[in-house]
Protein backbone atom coordinates (compact mmCIF):
# COMPACT_ATOMS: atom_id res chain seq x y z
CA UNK A 1 0.00 0.00 0.00
CA UNK A 2 1.22 3.77 -0.87
CA UNK A 3 2.30 5.68 1.81
CA UNK A 4 -0.64 7.74 3.61
CA UNK A 5 -1.04 11.55 3.11
CA UNK A 6 0.61 12.89 5.97
CA UNK A 7 -1.80 15.99 7.50
CA UNK A 8 -1.42 18.76 9.57
CA UNK A 9 -4.16 20.59 11.57
CA UNK A 10 -3.39 24.56 12.17
CA UNK A 11 -6.73 25.84 14.53
CA UNK A 12 -8.63 23.15 16.88
CA UNK A 13 -12.16 25.12 16.74
CA UNK A 14 -15.17 23.70 15.08
CA UNK A 15 -13.30 23.62 11.88
CA UNK A 16 -10.21 21.51 13.15
CA UNK A 17 -12.25 18.74 15.01
CA UNK A 18 -14.21 18.68 11.53
CA UNK A 19 -11.41 18.38 10.04
CA UNK A 20 -9.94 15.65 12.21
CA UNK A 21 -13.49 13.75 11.52
CA UNK A 22 -13.49 13.54 7.91
CA UNK A 23 -9.72 12.19 7.84
CA UNK A 24 -11.25 8.97 9.46
CA UNK A 25 -13.19 8.85 6.76
CA UNK A 26 -10.05 9.12 4.35
CA UNK A 27 -8.01 6.10 4.10
CA UNK A 28 -5.14 7.55 2.14
CA UNK A 29 -4.63 10.37 4.59
CA UNK A 30 -3.81 10.08 8.53
CA UNK A 31 -3.33 13.26 11.10
CA UNK A 32 -0.22 13.38 12.28
CA UNK A 33 -0.22 16.76 14.21
CA UNK A 34 -2.22 19.42 15.59
CA UNK A 35 -1.03 22.61 16.35
CA UNK A 36 -2.95 25.21 18.81
CA UNK A 37 -2.86 28.72 20.10
CA UNK A 38 -4.24 27.02 23.32
CA UNK A 39 -1.68 25.64 26.37
CA UNK A 40 -1.19 22.04 24.00
CA UNK A 41 -1.17 20.46 27.06
CA UNK A 42 -5.19 21.12 27.78
CA UNK A 43 -6.26 20.15 24.36
CA UNK A 44 -7.88 16.87 23.95
CA UNK A 45 -8.23 15.58 20.65
CA UNK A 46 -9.78 12.32 19.36
CA UNK A 47 -7.36 10.48 17.72
CA UNK A 48 -5.46 8.62 19.91
CA UNK A 49 -1.40 9.21 19.68
CA UNK A 50 -1.39 12.01 17.64
CA UNK A 51 0.79 14.94 19.24
CA UNK A 52 -0.36 18.22 20.13
CA UNK A 53 2.15 21.49 19.92
CA UNK A 54 1.80 24.80 20.40
CA UNK A 55 1.47 26.88 16.58
CA UNK A 56 5.08 28.81 17.80
CA UNK A 57 6.51 24.85 17.19
CA UNK A 58 5.02 23.79 13.93
CA UNK A 59 7.56 25.14 11.29
CA UNK A 60 9.78 22.60 13.06
CA UNK A 61 7.77 19.94 11.83
CA UNK A 62 7.64 20.94 8.12
CA UNK A 63 9.40 18.04 6.79
CA UNK A 64 6.65 15.24 9.18
CA UNK A 65 3.50 16.67 7.19
CA UNK A 66 2.76 16.60 3.88
CA UNK A 67 0.01 19.11 3.61
CA UNK A 68 -1.29 21.70 6.63
CA UNK A 69 -4.75 22.28 6.52
CA UNK A 70 -5.56 25.89 8.28
CA UNK A 71 -8.71 26.43 10.14
CA UNK A 72 -8.49 29.54 11.46
CA UNK A 73 -10.89 32.32 11.04
CA UNK A 74 -11.45 34.68 7.84
CA UNK A 75 -11.43 38.07 9.04
CA UNK A 76 -8.00 38.37 11.01
CA UNK A 77 -6.67 35.11 10.99
CA UNK A 78 -5.97 33.70 7.32
CA UNK A 79 -4.61 36.73 5.86
CA UNK A 80 -1.58 36.26 7.67
CA UNK A 81 -1.33 32.49 8.25
CA UNK A 82 -1.74 31.69 4.91
CA UNK A 83 0.59 33.28 3.10
CA UNK A 84 3.14 32.94 6.38
CA UNK A 85 2.99 28.57 6.39
CA UNK A 86 2.61 28.42 2.49
CA UNK A 87 6.83 29.29 3.10
CA UNK A 88 6.69 25.87 4.77
CA UNK A 89 4.23 23.46 3.70
CA UNK A 90 1.45 23.01 0.89
CA UNK A 91 -1.65 24.63 2.84
CA UNK A 92 -5.60 24.60 2.22
CA UNK A 93 -7.69 27.13 3.75
CA UNK A 94 -11.44 28.37 3.64
CA UNK A 95 -11.63 31.99 3.25
CA UNK A 96 -14.44 33.39 2.67
CA UNK A 97 -14.48 36.93 2.56
CA UNK A 98 -15.44 37.18 -1.36
CA UNK A 99 -14.55 40.66 -1.51
CA UNK A 100 -10.91 40.10 -0.53
CA UNK A 101 -9.92 36.97 -1.93
CA UNK A 102 -8.54 38.50 -5.14
CA UNK A 103 -6.11 39.84 -2.50
CA UNK A 104 -5.40 37.19 -0.01
CA UNK A 105 -4.58 35.31 -3.65
CA UNK A 106 -2.33 37.67 -4.78
CA UNK A 107 -0.72 37.66 -1.19
CA UNK A 108 -0.54 33.78 -1.14
CA UNK A 109 0.59 33.54 -4.80
CA UNK A 110 3.85 35.22 -4.19
CA UNK A 111 4.79 33.36 -0.99
CA UNK A 112 3.72 30.25 -2.30
CA UNK A 113 5.74 30.53 -5.60
CA UNK A 114 8.90 31.69 -3.81
CA UNK A 115 8.89 28.37 -1.82
CA UNK A 116 7.60 26.43 -4.36
CA UNK A 117 4.77 25.11 -2.30
CA UNK A 118 0.72 25.07 -3.37
CA UNK A 119 -1.42 27.04 -1.57
CA UNK A 120 -5.39 26.05 -2.02
CA UNK A 121 -7.61 29.13 -0.84
CA UNK A 122 -11.05 29.74 -0.35
CA UNK A 123 -12.20 25.83 -0.42
CA UNK A 124 -16.07 25.05 1.54
CA UNK A 125 -19.28 25.18 -0.27
CA UNK A 126 -19.11 29.48 -0.59
CA UNK A 127 -16.71 29.94 -1.53
CA UNK A 128 -16.07 26.30 -2.93
CA UNK A 129 -18.44 24.30 -4.28
CA UNK A 130 -21.65 27.28 -5.06
CA UNK A 131 -18.69 29.08 -6.97
CA UNK A 132 -17.97 25.36 -8.71
CA UNK A 133 -21.35 25.21 -9.96
CA UNK A 134 -21.85 29.36 -10.50
CA UNK A 135 -18.96 28.73 -13.01
CA UNK A 136 -20.02 25.11 -14.90
CA UNK A 137 -23.55 26.45 -15.11
CA UNK A 138 -22.70 29.91 -16.60
CA UNK A 139 -20.27 28.39 -19.04
CA UNK A 140 -22.98 25.77 -20.40
CA UNK A 141 -25.36 28.85 -20.18
CA UNK A 142 -23.63 32.00 -21.10
CA UNK A 143 -27.19 33.53 -22.07
CA UNK A 144 -28.70 33.35 -18.69
CA UNK A 145 -28.58 34.69 -15.19
CA UNK A 146 -27.32 33.48 -11.73
CA UNK A 147 -29.28 33.01 -8.54
CA UNK A 148 -27.89 31.91 -4.89
CA UNK A 149 -29.97 31.45 -2.19
CA UNK A 150 -28.13 30.95 1.37
CA UNK A 151 -30.12 28.79 4.26
CA UNK A 152 -32.01 27.81 6.19
CA UNK A 153 -28.86 28.78 8.59
CA UNK A 154 -27.38 29.75 11.15
CA UNK A 155 -25.21 32.79 10.43
CA UNK A 156 -22.95 32.94 13.07
CA UNK A 157 -21.82 36.60 12.22
CA UNK A 158 -25.00 37.68 12.53
CA UNK A 159 -25.71 35.61 15.87
CA UNK A 160 -23.18 37.67 16.96
CA UNK A 161 -23.60 41.04 16.09
CA UNK A 162 -26.96 40.08 18.04
CA UNK A 163 -24.95 38.94 21.07
CA UNK A 164 -23.30 42.34 21.01
CA UNK A 165 -26.38 44.44 21.74
CA UNK A 166 -26.84 45.73 25.31
CA UNK A 167 -29.02 43.40 27.32
CA UNK A 168 -28.83 40.17 25.55
CA UNK A 169 -27.13 37.53 27.26
CA UNK A 170 -26.89 34.84 23.75
CA UNK A 171 -28.68 35.00 20.28
CA UNK A 172 -29.36 32.70 17.21
CA UNK A 173 -30.08 33.88 13.63
CA UNK A 174 -31.29 32.25 10.83
CA UNK A 175 -31.28 33.17 7.29
CA UNK A 176 -34.14 31.61 5.55
CA UNK A 177 -34.53 31.32 1.62
CA UNK A 178 -37.89 32.79 0.59
CA UNK A 179 -40.15 30.32 -1.34
CA UNK A 180 -41.81 32.35 -3.69
CA UNK A 181 -38.75 33.74 -4.63
CA UNK A 182 -37.18 29.94 -5.31
CA UNK A 183 -40.23 29.48 -7.29
CA UNK A 184 -40.09 32.21 -9.35
CA UNK A 185 -36.32 31.22 -10.03
CA UNK A 186 -37.28 27.49 -10.75
CA UNK A 187 -39.88 28.55 -13.07
CA UNK A 188 -37.38 30.46 -15.73
CA UNK A 189 -38.91 33.71 -15.03
CA UNK A 190 -35.79 35.36 -14.70
CA UNK A 191 -37.09 37.86 -11.93
CA UNK A 192 -35.18 40.52 -10.53
CA UNK A 193 -35.08 39.86 -7.12
CA UNK A 194 -33.79 42.64 -4.02
CA UNK A 195 -32.38 41.54 -1.21
CA UNK A 196 -35.66 41.70 0.91
CA UNK A 197 -37.48 39.57 -1.14
CA UNK A 198 -35.00 36.81 -1.40
CA UNK A 199 -34.27 35.50 2.21
CA UNK A 200 -35.98 36.46 5.56
CA UNK A 201 -33.89 36.56 8.87
CA UNK A 202 -35.48 35.13 12.28
CA UNK A 203 -33.26 35.48 15.59
CA UNK A 204 -33.84 33.71 18.76
CA UNK A 205 -33.09 36.05 21.70
CA UNK A 206 -32.45 35.42 25.43
CA UNK A 207 -32.62 38.57 26.98
CA UNK A 208 -31.48 39.85 30.61
CA UNK A 209 -34.00 39.65 33.34
CA UNK A 210 -35.27 43.09 33.13
CA UNK A 211 -34.03 44.08 29.59
CA UNK A 212 -36.08 46.45 27.53
CA UNK A 213 -37.44 43.90 24.80
CA UNK A 214 -38.47 46.20 22.59
CA UNK A 215 -35.74 48.58 22.78
CA UNK A 216 -33.69 45.24 21.81
CA UNK A 217 -35.81 44.00 19.01
CA UNK A 218 -35.91 47.71 17.31
CA UNK A 219 -32.08 47.67 17.41
CA UNK A 220 -32.09 44.34 15.86
CA UNK A 221 -34.14 45.08 13.12
CA UNK A 222 -33.14 48.76 12.36
CA UNK A 223 -29.25 47.09 12.38
CA UNK A 224 -27.59 48.69 9.02
CA UNK A 225 -25.67 45.95 6.70
CA UNK A 226 -27.20 42.97 9.15
CA UNK A 227 -31.06 42.92 9.27
CA UNK A 228 -32.69 47.00 8.24
CA UNK A 229 -32.66 45.54 4.31
CA UNK A 230 -34.70 42.01 5.28
CA UNK A 231 -37.73 41.31 6.71
CA UNK A 232 -36.56 40.17 10.28
CA UNK A 233 -38.69 38.11 13.21
CA UNK A 234 -37.69 38.34 16.76
CA UNK A 235 -38.50 35.47 19.23
CA UNK A 236 -37.60 36.18 22.77
CA UNK A 237 -36.83 32.88 24.66
CA UNK A 238 -35.54 31.42 27.69
CA UNK A 239 -31.57 29.71 27.94
CA UNK A 240 -33.15 26.60 28.16
CA UNK A 241 -35.03 26.60 24.94
CA UNK A 242 -31.87 28.24 23.01
CA UNK A 243 -29.86 25.28 24.65
CA UNK A 244 -32.31 22.52 23.91
CA UNK A 245 -33.41 23.65 20.23
CA UNK A 246 -30.60 26.19 18.88
CA UNK A 247 -27.46 24.67 19.61
CA UNK A 248 -26.72 23.03 16.10
CA UNK A 249 -24.75 24.68 13.54
CA UNK A 250 -26.78 23.97 10.60
CA UNK A 251 -27.05 25.58 6.86
CA UNK A 252 -26.83 24.79 3.11
CA UNK A 253 -28.71 27.20 0.51
CA UNK A 254 -29.04 26.71 -3.51
CA UNK A 255 -27.43 27.89 -6.43
CA UNK A 256 -29.06 27.87 -9.47
CA UNK A 257 -29.15 29.13 -13.61
CA UNK A 258 -31.63 29.93 -15.48
CA UNK A 259 -30.35 30.37 -19.36
CA UNK A 260 -32.24 29.74 -22.42
CA UNK A 261 -30.79 27.64 -25.31
CA UNK A 262 -31.69 26.83 -29.08
CA UNK A 263 -31.43 29.54 -32.07
CA UNK A 264 -33.98 31.72 -31.66
CA UNK A 265 -33.60 30.67 -27.45
CA UNK A 266 -36.95 29.52 -26.98
CA UNK A 267 -36.06 26.51 -24.55
CA UNK A 268 -35.73 27.49 -21.21
CA UNK A 269 -33.51 25.35 -18.69
CA UNK A 270 -32.65 25.39 -15.20
CA UNK A 271 -29.54 23.81 -13.51
CA UNK A 272 -29.72 23.87 -9.62
CA UNK A 273 -27.64 22.52 -7.20
CA UNK A 274 -28.30 22.32 -3.55
CA UNK A 275 -26.87 21.55 -0.07
CA UNK A 276 -28.56 20.63 3.25
CA UNK A 277 -25.74 20.58 6.13
CA UNK A 278 -26.63 19.79 9.45
CA UNK A 279 -23.26 21.24 10.58
CA UNK A 280 -21.83 24.10 8.37
CA UNK A 281 -18.11 23.27 9.89
CA UNK A 282 -18.05 19.65 9.82
CA UNK A 283 -19.28 19.57 5.75
CA UNK A 284 -17.10 22.65 5.22
CA UNK A 285 -14.29 20.67 6.78
CA UNK A 286 -14.58 17.58 4.35
CA UNK A 287 -14.38 19.87 1.74
CA UNK A 288 -10.66 20.59 2.83
CA UNK A 289 -9.69 17.45 3.31
CA UNK A 290 -10.70 16.75 -0.12
CA UNK A 291 -9.08 19.64 -1.42
CA UNK A 292 -5.64 18.72 0.70
CA UNK A 293 -5.37 15.52 -1.23
CA UNK A 294 -5.24 17.64 -4.22
CA UNK A 295 -2.75 20.20 -3.05
CA UNK A 296 -0.64 16.46 -2.02
CA UNK A 297 -0.69 15.53 -6.04
CA UNK A 298 -0.43 18.81 -7.57
CA UNK A 299 2.80 19.73 -5.34
CA UNK A 300 3.91 16.34 -6.47
CA UNK A 301 3.41 16.79 -9.99
CA UNK A 302 5.72 19.79 -9.74
CA UNK A 303 3.53 22.42 -9.33
CA UNK A 304 3.46 25.58 -7.31
CA UNK A 305 1.65 29.07 -6.35
CA UNK A 306 -1.92 29.81 -5.25
CA UNK A 307 -5.13 27.76 -6.68
CA UNK A 308 -8.66 27.90 -5.81
CA UNK A 309 -11.15 25.23 -6.93
CA UNK A 310 -11.10 26.20 -10.33
CA UNK A 311 -7.81 25.18 -11.25
CA UNK A 312 -8.32 21.45 -9.25
CA UNK A 313 -9.88 18.67 -11.64
CA UNK A 314 -11.85 16.65 -10.21
CA UNK A 315 -10.33 13.82 -10.51
CA UNK A 316 -7.15 14.98 -8.06
CA UNK A 317 -10.26 15.00 -5.51
CA UNK A 318 -11.04 11.55 -5.26
CA UNK A 319 -9.55 8.44 -3.29
CA UNK A 320 -10.23 6.50 -6.54
CA UNK A 321 -7.91 6.20 -9.46
CA UNK A 322 -9.20 7.37 -13.23
CA UNK A 323 -9.70 3.63 -14.03
CA UNK A 324 -11.97 3.60 -11.43
CA UNK A 325 -13.40 6.90 -11.65
CA UNK A 326 -13.78 6.19 -15.49
CA UNK A 327 -15.86 2.96 -14.88
CA UNK A 328 -18.12 3.66 -12.08
CA UNK A 329 -18.43 7.40 -12.39
CA UNK A 330 -18.26 8.57 -15.87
Amino acid sequence: MAEKIRVGILGYGNLGKGVECALKQNTDMELVAVFTRRNPEDLKILTQGVPVYNVSDAVAHKDEIDVMILCGGSATDLPKQTPEYVQYFNVIDSFDTHAKIPEHFANVDAAAKASGKVGIISCGWDPGMFSLNRVYASAILPQGKDYTFWGKGVSQGHSDAIRRIEGVLDARQYTIPVDAALDKVRSGANPELTTREKHTRECFVVAEEGADLARIEKEIVTMPNYFADYDTTVNFISMEELKANHSGIPHGGFVIRTGKTGWDEEYNNVIEYSLKLDSNPAFTASVLVAYARAAYRMAAAGQSGCKTVFDVAPAQLCMASGEELRAHML
